[in-house]
């Protein structure tokens, strides 16, 4: 018996797919160096700046969130997919406010330290760093929650 899978669960796939894959590739390859070791400074960390690293972090967002969406749009096109303007606009929004307040990183260590995860959060031991791995995973449930939207 063939399965047939409906159009919205088509783009859903698809969507998150290419969503995931610009992520790493923003992260890993796009960000710069400056960006990378900038955009979690705060003013209370000795020598560090609030304003440097919000602009850094708005900055690596905004090419993050490019790639995404060039990512969206080649796919989509190659794939045939007929994705709506408006639903991209909010998928890549919510992905880029989300990213945003992950890559600030107090946002992410309270609310580690509120779940009971600080113990994880501060891990930097036998392979791991688990605020990095809490990163990753706060950023794959929003992209999701993205790729919902833009399949709308």
């Amino acid at each position: 018996m063939p399965v047939t899978v409906n159009a919205r669960a088509a783009r859903f796939a698809a969507a998150y797919a290419l969503l995931r894959a610009a992520a790493d590739v923003a992260d890993h390859w796009v960000q710069s160096d400056h960006q990378a070791r900038t955009k979690g400074q705060h003013d209370h960390n000795d020598g560090q700046s609030s304003t440097a690293g919000r602009a850094a972090c708005a900055a690596h967002v905004a090419t993050y969130t490019a790639t995404q969406a060039a990512a969206l749009l080649a796919g989509s096109r190659l794939l045939g997919l007929r994705l709506r303007p408006g639903p991209v606009a909010a998928g890549l929004a919510l992905s880029a406010v989300t990213h945003y307040i992950a890559d600030r990183r107090e946002p992410l260590r309270r609310l580690a330290d509120a779940t009971g995860g600080s113990a994880f959060y501060r891990l930097a031991d036998h392979g791991m760093n688990g605020a990095y791995a809490l990163d990753q995973a706060f950023h794959h449930a929003f992209e999701t929650a993205a790729a919902l939207i833009v399949s709308a």
